[in-house]
């Protein structure tokens, strides 16, 4: 995701930046996304709102730039020898990223009237595409190994294992713990060393492009 951790300018605008940024991102967590307004942005950071007004659209492109400058584009990808203890891992660092204050700022947006914004919609798009891309390797060589089933594809395994605590968080608003991200890993695992997430050779994933 090139736009994710991109260099930041120097100088007085690079602080007034970082300053938006962690405002934007306070006033998500503390009013959601449809509570949250732009003066309200201004004022906790500190600037005038027309200087807001100037660099950033709207609402929903200058709490996306925010969750995108804050996000950590990179897992550490583990490379264990065995697939389970792969995705638990990964799932672990899902977990991290959710109670990260990026995270917690993107669950609130999301759980408070950003997925209807399509600047928001795209930078969450763009990040989990992202993750899936950086997990190809970890199934590649489960495949080598002979632990997951020829055609395995990447993106069906991490979305079923990242979607049961996004689920838990956003609809049941539970708080999980390293158990419910092994629980989730285990069972991703399990379909797919069953052979559900092989798809045909060029068949897309399924539910690639729906979400707009």
């Amino acid at each position: 995701m090139a736009t994710v951790g991109a260099s930041r300018p120097g100088g007085r605008t690079a602080r007034t930046q970082i300053a938006v940024f962690e405002a934007a991102l306070a006033e998500l967590v503390e009013h959601g996304f449809d509570g949250l307004n732009v003066e309200g942005v201004a004022l906790r950071a500190g600037v005038h709102k027309t200087t807001v007004y100037r660099r950033w659209g709207n609402k929903g492109e200058l709490v996306a730039e925010a969750l995108r400058d804050a996000a950590d584009s990179s897992l550490t990808i583990p490379a264990t020898g065995d697939v389970a203890d792969d995705v638990r891992a990964i799932c672990h660092a899902v977990l991290d990223t959710m109670r990260s204050p990026a995270g917690v700022a993107a669950v609130r947006a999301l759980a408070s009237g950003g997925d209807a914004t399509s600047e928001i919609v795209a930078f969450i798009g763009d990040f989990f595409d992202d993750r899936v891309r950086q997990v190809g390797p970890v199934v590649a060589r489960a495949v080598d190994r002979g632990q997951l089933p020829a055609g395995t594809d990447p993106g069906l395994l991490f979305r079923h294992a990242a979607a049961p605590m996004y689920y838990r968080t956003l609809i049941m608003r539970e708080r999980l713990t390293t158990a419910d991200a092994d629980l989730a890993a285990d069972a991703a695992v399990a379909a797919a060393r069953a052979g559900v997430f092989v798809l045909p050779v060029g068949a897309p994933t399924p539910g690639d492009g729906e979400a707009t």
